[in-house]
């Protein structure tokens, strides 16, 4: 647990964002500017549940408006607060302006536990929280365009989105008043899994440079390394099957609600995942250790650890004993600042959240793209593509066949040459070039400045930069 003097989440993200300005020469005045949240709009409403009227508390913060609309999640949970959400509407700023992702950072949430209510009653609810926010323009297409975050997803999106376009009948873009919607209601293939994809191509990013391999104290690639995932939502889920699946990686722990999973040989992700699925949480699942404490598997040793769950969750309790050489936080704000400066100070590499699960930031902005050009991705070019690829392999069936080279095809090359990028492909390789593009910034910050030891305060300097040069372009 975290001890007395443990700054808050909001304290944690002014203090990092301090550490960065100190190396920076902005003037005061501008450097306030980007530092406070501009406004937070609290709604307190009814909703007839069960024969009796439920009050609900809201947030929907804006923390930076130097570029529009702004862009983040709402997320429904019991520990929503006026300020976690604005901690989180800055996150957004930074997270935004470090992928080049053309946004202003907000946030929202809802002080609710969605589990206690059955999905018509939680339809209720949402659909009166979004009324609330359109009527004021805190959801709209070129103002403010929310997300899924923790406790929502495909489902509470799709709501917000008919009714925004019940209340705005006439608006052709309304699909684009929200991210993160379902298929069949104007979202996007590979929003679900984005933000793990995004951890995925961080590491393979990461693994890329040997230099920054050496600063881990770990060596070679991504193949092999032990990784233990606390948090098998949505975010830890996708990141943890992509890594073992794809990468060789060898998922050695689980943490969840209930416990942890640990297994030297390696857990079986689709299999544990399931089994949360129809059980609730991992207690019984059969072909691993189960420890009842599962806080104490954060401290096992590891080559990676992925908090990808709630804040707060390494912190100055715990620090001393992180044995993992390498964390990237797939969560928003899993270490603390007191955690951090102990974790720097032993050697442990971070990849800051700001940049780690930026993965759903990217592809909810190439959701909003599609929803405004009103075409999905490769629709246009995708055949075309095709039957340029055709000519050359007919070209190469031809020469190998006239001139007798005594040479074939690979097997499997025609197939995978003719096919044509479809829009699950392009949705993967922007967002591949965009966590590789972001990377290489924040590295070239980390080894180029003698006075930064640190991903993170790479990634502050970055973001915090490319604002402050809009709020420059803008005349302030």
């Amino acid at each position: 647990m975290a001890v007395a003097n443990e700054p808050s989440f909001r304290e944690s993200v002014d203090l990092m964002f301090n550490r960065a300005v100190a190396l920076m020469d902005l003037p005061p005045g501008l450097e306030e500017k980007i530092r406070v949240c501009n406004a937070t709009y609290t709604v307190r409403f009814g909703v007839r549940l069960r024969g009796q009227i439920h009050t609900f508390t809201g947030y929907r913060s804006v923390h930076s408006e130097h570029m529009e609309p702004v862009k983040g999640g709402i997320r429904f949970a019991m520990g929503v607060n006026q300020d976690e959400v604005e901690a989180l509407a800055a996150l957004m700023t930074y997270k935004c302006a470090l992928v080049e992702a053309p946004f202003g950072g907000s946030k929202g949430g809802l002080r609710i536990d969605p589990r206690q209510y059955d999905e018509h009653e939680l339809e209720q609810i949402t659909r009166r929280f979004a009324y609330e926010l359109i009527k004021r323009d805190l959801i709209n297409p070129s103002q403010n365009v929310p997300a899924p975050d923790m406790g929502t997803g495909e489902r509470e999106m799709a709501w917000i989105a008919d009714q925004y376009a019940r209340m705005n009948t006439t608006d052709i873009n309304s699909r684009a008043c929200v991210t993160g919607k379902p298929i069949n209601a104007g979202g996007i293939q590979g929003r679900t899994e984005a933000t793990g994809r995004g951890v995925q191509y961080a590491l393979r990013e990461f693994f890329r440079d040997p230099r920054d391999v050496e600063m881990a104290g770990l060596s070679g690639e991504l193949d092999g390394k032990t990784v233990i995932v606390q948090g098998l939502g949505n975010v830890g889920y996708h990141a943890a099957k992509f890594l073992s699946e794809e990468d060789g990686c060898k998922i050695v722990g689980i943490i969840e609600r209930d416990g942890a999973l640990v297994s030297k040989d390696g857990l079986n992700v689709e299999a544990v995942h399931h089994w949360i699925a129809n059980h609730g949480g991992v207690t019984g699942y059969p072909d691993a250790q189960h420890v009842a404490d599962g806080a104490t598997v954060l401290e096992e040793p590891c080559d990676i650890l992925i908090p990808a769950a709630m804040e707060g969750v390494i912190n100055l309790g715990n620090a001393e004993r992180i044995q993992a050489p390498l964390i990237i936080e797939a969560a928003n704000g899993p270490v603390t600042a007191g955690a951090d400066d102990i974790l720097r100070k032993k050697g442990t590499v971070i990849i800051p959240d700001m940049y780690a699960n930026a993965g759903g930031v990217t592809v909810s902005y190439f959701e909003w793209v599609k929803n405004l050009s009103h075409i999905r991705f490769g629709r246009m070019g995708r055949r075309q593509e095709e039957s340029r690829h055709q000519l050359i392999v007919e070209e190469l069936e031809r020469l190998s066949a006239d001139r007798d080279l005594g040479w074939t095809l690979s097997p499997g090359f025609k197939e995978k040459y003719l096919r044509g990028a479809g829009e699950l492909e392009l949705v993967r390789s922007g967002l591949d070039d965009t966590m590789r593009i972001a990377y290489q910034s924040m590295r070239e910050v980390w080894h180029g400045r003698g006075d930064v030891d640190d991903l993170r305060t790479a990634a502050y300097l970055v973001s915090i930069g490319k604002v402050a040069a809009s709020y420059r372009a803008k005349g302030l």
